[in-house]
């Protein structure tokens, strides 16, 4: 298992483009369960209506943990994804 704290940086938070990119990156590693931390909720990170339920707003930290197959790769993808504010 491995973690990183990221924090949002885009000015719509978490709304449905970023959410649906990070399902779709975890869904792309069917090895790795990818669990999103923030706000005290745990958040499946494949669940792109959890994301968005979450209520994750910009400046917001969130802790990414990933665990099984390729970890580090998978975990390195998703924060990228974090820290370039989603191309937005």
């Amino acid at each position: 298992m491995v973690s990183k704290v990221v924090t949002v940086v885009n000015a719509e938070g978490m709304h449905m483009r970023p959410a649906g990119m990070i399902a779709k990156a975890v869904k792309n590693h069917p090895d790795s369960e990818v669990i999103m931390k923030s706000n005290g909720k745990e958040i499946k990170a494949k669940a792109v209506m959890q994301i968005m339920a979450a209520g994750i707003k910009k400046g917001t930290d969130v802790e990414l943990v990933v665990s099984g197959g390729d970890e580090q790769a998978v975990l390195s993808e998703i924060a990228e994804m974090f820290e370039s504010g989603f191309g937005e």
